[in-house]
């Protein structure tokens, strides 16, 4: 097979690498700079305890080769949300009629809502605002993807693998399909533990319901995990968020049956957990509060379900990340 992975960070880098070291696919990268470099010279180099794993790809830069790699197998596409309009274009002379597309990134992805009633076609405009990212790639080639991994880059071309392994992939559209299974096979021998989902949009609402409020507030406090669940007010601001989050998603056919305190409770088995947003702050890159926050209020306005909680956590993040320079003005 020949598999792509746009972006060659934390979690492309994961998948790219246990790919390529599993030998059943010829693995390209597309990267810029420092990490175009480091792939080129020495491939990627996950870390995991005192264990190095390395492993060869073919990188090349988005704009000046993505061409020469021809059609591929998969495309991996795991860069950060702020980036995908930029990248999108990159995917057209690598996608064919048969080219699987797996979105490895947080929060809502841009087709979350296709053929969804009240959207139809109409793109979700906190993460497409324009339409060009579902110009772009084509929904009949994306596959659902969910990540349960933590990981993060400490040198361009190099992954700390901290924890998980979990992938969960499924047709947009619900249901079985044999490009499906095929994939979940090639991710398991890769060294994934890999759930072929039926209900894939569930999985991803599920995901984000907890990445909702922990992300953002830790992002605006500086806290951990464990200081927001162990903050009674903070904690009961986030519950009441995730309630107006559950009924929305109860309105677009992906309920989650679990209560905020149980979801808590596995959250509170984290520790002291730096979200993937607070470690963009600290690193001052942008934060990825639109797939997160603003399209959870999108679409609560789009099925008439009022939302005040994460009005006032969408509010109090942007107007932090523009503050810090970190959210466009």
């Amino acid at each position: 097979m020949k598999v792509t992975i746009i972006g060659a960070g934390a979690i492309g880098g994961l998948l790219g690498a246990r790919l390529a070291a599993a030998g059943e696919a010829r693995v390209s990268a597309l990267a810029r700079g420092a990490t175009l470099a480091a792939l080129r010279e020495h491939g990627w180099r996950v870390k995991q305890g005192e264990t190095v794993t390395t492993a060869l790809v073919d990188a090349a830069h988005p704009l000046e080769d993505a061409g020469k790699l021809g059609v591929q197998d998969l495309i991996v596409i795991a860069v950060k949300g702020p980036a995908l309009a930029q990248v999108a274009s990159a995917v057209a002379p690598l996608l064919g009629p048969q080219t699987l597309v797996l979105p490895a990134m947080n929060g809502v992805p841009w087709w979350f809502c296709k053929g969804v009633a009240p959207f139809g076609d109409d793109p979700l405009t906190s993460v497409d605002p324009d339409g060009a990212i579902g110009a772009a790639i084509p929904l009949a080639n994306v596959i659902g993807c969910v990540v349960h991994a933590s990981a993060a880059t400490s040198a361009p071309g190099v992954v700390d693998h901290k924890m998980g392994r979990g992938l969960i992939v499924g047709e947009p559209g619900g249901g079985q399909s044999e490009r499906v299974q095929r994939l979940a096979g090639l991710l398991t021998r890769a060294g994934f533990d890999v759930k072929a989902s039926e209900h894939v949009r569930l999985d991803i609402w599920y995901k984000l319901w907890g990445n909702l409020t922990m992300n953002p507030v830790s992002a605006i406090t500086g806290a951990t995990i464990d200081r927001l669940l162990d903050d009674p007010l903070v904690r009961a601001f986030c519950s009441a968020a995730m309630a107006e989050a559950a009924a929305i998603g109860a309105k677009i056919g992906c309920a989650i049956e679990q209560s905020p305190d149980d979801r808590h409770a596995v959250t509170a088995k984290l520790g002291a957990f730096k979200t993937s947003m607070l470690q963009d702050v600290e690193a001052h890159r942008p934060i990825e509060l639109d797939a997160l926050v603003s399209v959870v209020r999108e679409i609560g306005q789009r099925v008439s379900v009022p939302a005040p909680n994460i009005d006032a956590l969408l509010g109090l993040t942007r107007l932090f990340g523009r503050v810090h320079g970190l959210y466009p003005q």
